[in-house]
């Protein structure tokens, strides 16, 4: 396993990477610290539409040049936004490096931003999909649910009336504010030079970034979060699709590692409780799991579950009989070992994967978070005891702290079942 190096250049732009000797290929990525909650409402989308139109041409190469150039090269070019960041990567034979770096450069420093027209179609038509998919949809109305008028509540995939409207001209003064070198990051894992890696930077900065080394805004932190609400929305579904959420531990807490425990027991495995409580013994649901993000200054953190109206009420109340077990101390000791072992696996087979090893990276250094060793995760992993996932357990899922959001039929089905997690919002559910 290599060590990390990691530069700052004179315009604040980061680079950092880790050599492999044993492999023959690169994971690459450009990370950008801009997502969906930088975005004003007048904006929503905007992050994900310009990574769309990264793709669409540069002042060097058109969309169709470097869908040819990475075909030629045999390698991967893919691109994705968040809530916080927004990253173009790659995977590429290490010879093939710097003409990879050099394409990718251009797409992030000198985009056209052309086809606006038919890129905003097509992101129209990514909306819809997502609408018409309620076991995805539902994980932006808990969101919503949560963190209420917050950008955290907003869907990054955008809103469909801004992504029909906004212009080339807005998107354009979007890039310049926020795509500036101290908000950038260059992240590679594989066998690569890391002195090589940074010359290629510097060369880039130099003949493509004609901005100065001013900081992109500061983003809205989260001072204070709504009370929580439920959300319904009414569909002709045969399910009904429910998530139970509330808010979780931001990325430099501690106590990520026992949420990560906690995740684990409750609904992260095959032996999770949920998913035996719910699937397994009793035939409830099809899909049932847990999910968590860690966030610059606060977390999500939550439960779905897909189930039609005769078995909701029951599921519900399966969900919030193990919140209050965790809530009680119920966490046996075999149980912990197991999910901890769990974690751990996960993360040492993970160290096979170049993408694995870049992702991890650039998301630590463009969050500005500590930039762990593999041993020290480990480590962290095994200091968590049960009372520390019993006393996390404990806070996050307090009943008065639960939202929960429903796509379904019928919203009656819905208030009803949801007494079960938080009473208090029975009345309030439609």
């Amino acid at each position: 396993m290599g060590a990390h190096e990691s530069t700052t250049l004179e315009n604040g732009m980061r680079v950092v990477s880790e050599h492999i000797e044993a492999v023959r290929s690169v994971a690459i990525g450009f990370w950008v610290g801009v997502g969906s909650r930088d975005e004003r409402a007048s904006q929503a989308g905007a992050s994900h539409l310009l990574e769309h139109l990264l793709f669409k041409g540069t002042t060097s190469y058109t969309a169709q040049d470097i869908a040819e150039i990475f075909d030629g090269l045999g390698g991967e070019l893919n691109a994705a936004t968040t809530r916080e960041l927004t990253v173009v990567h790659a995977r590429v034979l290490d010879d093939h490096l710097e003409t990879a770096f050099d394409v990718m450069s251009d797409m992030v420093h000198s985009p056209t931003i052309s086809d606006l027209a038919s890129e905003r179609e097509v992101v129209l038509e990514e909306i819809a999909m997502v609408e018409d998919a309620p076991q995805e949809s539902i994980h932006d109305l808990s969101s919503q649910a949560i963190f209420g008028d917050h950008p955290l509540g907003r869907p990054v995939i955008g809103n469909a009336e801004v992504v029909s409207t906004v212009s080339r001209r807005a998107l354009g003064a979007y890039h310049r504010a926020r795509y500036v070198p101290p908000n950038l990051v260059v992240a590679a894992a594989g066998h690569v030079d890391h002195d090589r890696l940074v010359r290629l930077v510097e060369q880039a900065s130099r003949a493509k970034v004609k901005l100065s080394a001013r900081k992109a805004a500061a983003r809205r932190p989260v001072r204070s979060l709504p009370s929580a609400t439920a959300a319904f929305q009414p569909k002709d579904t045969e399910q009904y699709h429910v998530c139970v959420g509330a808010p979780g531990v931001c990325r430099s807490d501690p106590r990520r590692f026992a949420a990560a425990v906690l995740d684990n027991v409750l609904g992260g495995t095959a032996s999770s409780r949920l998913f035996q409580e719910i699937r397994e013994k009793r035939g409830l649901a099809y899909s049932v799991y847990t999910f968590g993000t860690h966030y610059e200054d606060t977390g999500e953190i939550g439960v779905y579950v897909g189930t039609r109206a005769e078995n909701l009420g029951r599921c519900l109340e399966l969900v919030g009989r193990e919140f209050g077990a965790v809530r009680q101390g119920e966490l046996g000791e075999a149980e912990l070992v197991r999910a901890k072992e769990h974690l751990k696996g996960r993360i040492m087979l993970s160290l096979e994967s170049t993408v694995a090893r870049m992702n991890r990276l650039g998301r630590a250094v463009i969050a500005e978070t500590e930039l762990l060793s593999f041993d020290e995760v480990l480590a962290q992993i095994d200091a968590v005891s049960g009372d520390d996932v019993v006393a996390l357990g404990s806070e996050l899922f307090a009943p008065a702290r639960l939202s929960v959001a429903g796509i379904g039929p019928r919203g009656g089905d819905f208030r009803r079942a949801v007494c079960a997690v938080n009473p208090l919002l029975g009345e309030e559910a439609v």
